[in-house]
């Protein structure tokens, strides 16, 4: 499946679609422990939808080891 038949959220809708604040998923980011982001030029951040979903996935799978 080709980039543009997946779809690709900006920060706010991803913020949005992980039910979190856009100042979390920043510091997510600044830290490197949030979902795989893209940047493109200095200002836009996007994130596919895809990736968010295996990052939950992953997620959800370190938390069954506590």
């Amino acid at each position: 499946m080709s980039s543009e038949q997946r779809p690709r959220l900006r920060a706010l809708e991803a913020a949005k679609y992980l039910r979190v604040s856009r100042s979390t998923l920043a510091k997510w980011r600044m830290s490197g422990i949030g979902p795989p982001f893209h940047r493109c030029g200095p200002r836009l951040i996007y994130y596919f939808q895809h990736e968010i979903d295996a990052w939950l996935a992953a997620c959800d799978g370190h938390s069954g080891s506590i």
